[in-house]
């Protein structure tokens, strides 16, 4: 877990090797990092309701993500090549999962002319444009240093009800070959701009991504984006993509896992909320 979560996070603040991270505490650079509370409320749909609450700091993750960790597990002999192998098994087994999705609508952003509005048989949806125009996290980012009152709420066990007063929930339900959570952006080798070119260490938000069932040729040309450098992995009819405080999640079985950070988590339903600037870093921020 420190490893994967390690090379994710330092590679989104820009301190990847130890010299620079060691100057970084000389000179005192320090920035502050978001970080996701998740609380299981069931482990499986027969199980009862006994909280349990994680942490995260990068992303975590349902449907592919957690079928790629649990079938590495197998393969521990092979080293990390065994997430390559359990990776290409996964995505050739191409496998969906019913689940429900709700998430908290961001409020600066529910007026925004950049929003689109979707008409579904059942709810209707507010996520962000295919194109929008991306601010990337740098060092002294302004968008992480402005200072913001607006802090999530508690997220209830149950899948909420809006209230237009106070709060609206977003819901989508359907058939997903993944839902994941990136409180950051996630940079690594494999994935250059990350999964979220345009997330923040310390905006307060996670980025929702949603992958619908679609054919495997969809879905390898968006696995194709996510590892080219200025791809667009977003940009399909099959993603949603939402930028939020809080989602709550629930599924329809216990065929699939969460990809915790790297680590196993099960899940039948869970919620989670965004804390800003939870931690203290020692480092000056992505150089871009």
């Amino acid at each position: 877990m420190y490893h994967l979560l390690g090379l994710e996070t330092l590679d989104s603040t820009g301190a990847r090797d130890p010299v620079t991270s060691a100057l970084h505490i000389v000179l005192g650079k320090r920035l502050r990092l978001d970080i996701a509370q998740v609380v299981r409320w069931k482990a499986t749909s027969t199980s009862k309701d006994e909280p349990f609450v994680r942490y995260a700091a990068s992303f975590f993750g349902y449907g592919f993500y957690g079928d790629v960790i649990a079938e590495s597990e197998k393969y521990r002999w092979m080293g990390p090549k065994r997430y390559d192998y359990a990776g290409t098994k996964v995505f050739l087994r191409h496998r969906s999962y019913e689940a429900e999705i709700a998430c908290l609508e961001v409020k600066s952003e529910k007026l925004s002319s950049s929003s689109e509005r979707l008409s579904g048989k059942r709810y209707g949806l507010w996520r962000l444009p295919k194109n929008p125009e991306s601010v990337v996290c740098r060092a002294n980012c302004s968008t992480c240093n402005t200072s913001r009152s607006c802090v999530s709420s508690s997220v209830p066990p149950e899948a909420p009800s809006s209230d237009p007063e106070e709060q609206r929930w977003l819901k989508s339900k359907g058939s997903f070959l993944s839902v994941g959570a990136a409180i950051i952006s996630c940079r690594n080798e494999r994935a250059p701009d990350g999964l979220v070119a345009d997330a923040h260490l310390s905006d307060g938000f996670l980025h929702l991504i949603l992958i619908k069932n679609c054919p495997h040729a969809s879905y390898l040309w968006h696995l194709t984006q996510l590892a080219r450098k200025g791809g667009n992995p977003l940009n399909f009819e099959f993603v949603e993509h939402y930028k939020t405080t809080a989602f709550t999640f629930t599924s329809s079985s216990d065929d699939s896992v969460w990809n915790l950070d790297g680590e196993l988590f099960q899940a039948h339903k869970l919620s989670a909320q965004v804390f800003r600037g939870l931690v203290n870093l020692f480092a000056s921020g992505p150089e871009v």
